[in-house]
């Protein structure tokens, strides 16, 4: 059951957040569908709250400070890391596999969290403070396709490209297959890596990005693992359609890691008191 006056507050909320400039009274009442009198009842109560301010010489409302205070006071008792943890877990008890999220970092790519998501029969359960060969990595491979060929060909020798470096059975070693590999990445959305980094263990993976703007960077990486027998290419749009979802929300969480950094360091005892 809904409350009418809390739904009505929040749309509000949400409209004046919604907004980069204040709103005047009647373009927020027939936004929301009510009427002026009821709109301005329920600004009158945020104001008093301080959610809402209202500037003088306009009577145009806006929303206060107080949302964001109070989300990076949220964000300060969970931390980043938290909710990426909570992507995380979401997506491995979605695939029932392992997952990890990796970061760009100095040119290459770090393990920064994972998640068990398999329950029963086999588990891929690796070293979290193993080498990422970008060439030879889901992750890795994912990342690569978001840069030019020469930009990614460049990172791939650099890691060894061309050199047999003791991987599994199917590790990459010619340029051509490289470049097959990075074409078919950009064409599904998504990387692989079959018996590539390990023999028995085949991974997706997606890029995530430092924020939703057109041309943002790549932040980091998303994959699923599991032992091949397990990770058959029937389930690969399953798979990759979950790993999509979670790169959405960890690309929409990642902005928040620098603001909360920002915003700590600005003001760390910030006041909520309305």
């Amino acid at each position: 059951m809904t409350v009418a006056a809390i739904d009505r507050a929040i749309s509000m909320i949400e409209l004046l957040a919604s907004v980069p400039e204040s709103m005047e009274l009647s373009e927020i009442a027939a936004t929301v569908g009510l009427p002026t009198s009821a709109a301005h009842r329920t600004l009158a109560t945020l104001m008093s709250r301080g959610w809402v301010i209202q500037d003088p010489a306009s009577q145009t409302y806006a929303l206060s400070l107080r949302m964001g205070l109070l989300a990076f006071r949220n964000l300060d008792t969970r931390y980043i890391p938290d909710l990426a943890n909570e992507v995380l877990h979401k997506l491995a008890a979605k695939t029932q596999e392992y997952c990890r999220l990796a970061m760009a970092d100095n040119g290459g790519l770090t393990w920064i969290a994972r998640a068990q998501g398999a329950r029963q029969g086999l588990r891929y359960d690796p070293d979290m403070g193993a080498e990422i060969v970008l060439h030879a990595t889901a992750n890795g491979k994912a990342w690569l396709s978001t840069l030019t060929e020469a930009e990614a060909l460049k990172m791939a020798f650099v890691e060894g490209l061309g050199t047999l470096k003791g991987m599994g059975p199917n590790y990459i070693t010619d340029v051509d297959s490289f470049r097959q590999h990075l074409n078919s990445a950009r064409l599904n959305g998504y990387a692989t890596a079959v018996d590539e980094g390990e023999a028995g263990a085949t991974a997706l993976a997606v890029p995530f990005f430092c924020s939703e703007a057109p041309d943002a960077a790549v932040a980091g990486t998303i994959s699923v693992a599991g032992p091949t027998l397990r990770m058959r290419p029937a389930r690969y749009a399953e798979i990759s359609r979950e790993l999509q979802v979670a790169a959405r929300e960890m690309t929409a969480i990642w902005p928040l890691r620098i603001r909360q950094r920002d915003f700590t360091a600005r003001d760390p005892q910030a006041s909520l008191a309305p």
